[in-house]
């Protein structure tokens, strides 16, 4: 059974600039995470994609593109070590296609409540989280959500999207 996630890719220049940050800071699994506002955590489905595409296809055209404004960081500690730079603008906007995509084959239990955000630092220690959660307090970047895509995980490449998928 193939694992998948949903996400909203983060455009250039800013995908790179944060990607490279958090391998910079030693979190390993950052080379084979594209950046992203996820919209679907990892899911196993069945081999057969054909009705999660043609769902999220269906999905996309209910949302209309919107804004996005990246601003500051936060964290989740203590609950999980995680630091992330928030969504400033647009958390409504994610929160509706989150709920449209997260439907049908793709109606998944989340472990935590849905909160879009931009993870730049995880499974590090406190120190280093600290260090990131300091140092990216004052990025920020501003961008036109038109599309999310399906990302589907291989134990070698990584997450790897196979879909794209435009609003509207």
């Amino acid at each position: 059974m193939p694992t998948i996630g949903v996400a909203i890719a983060i455009p250039e220049p800013w995908a790179s600039e944060l990607q490279d940050y958090r391998t910079g800071i030693g979190d390993a699994t950052a080379a084979q995470i594209p950046t992203h506002i996820t919209l679907i955590p990892p899911t196993e489905v069945s081999d057969d994609l054909d009705e999660v595409t043609t769902h999220l296809a269906e999905a996309a055209s209910t949302v209309a593109p919107f804004d996005i404004h990246l601003r500051g960081t936060g964290t989740f500690r203590p609950v999980s070590p995680v630091v992330f730079v928030t969504v400033a603008e647009g958390i409504s906007s994610c929160e509706m296609l989150a709920g449209a995509v997260r439907r049908g084959p793709l109606a998944v239990d989340l472990h935590f409540p849905y909160h879009p955000h931009v993870t730049i630092a995880h499974h590090l220690d406190d120190r280093t989280l600290d260090r990131a959660f300091e140092e990216l307090a004052d990025f920020e970047c501003r961008f036109t959500v038109g599309s999310f895509s399906l990302y589907v995980h291989d134990e070698h490449a990584g997450w790897r999207p196979t879909h794209r998928y435009e609003l509207g």
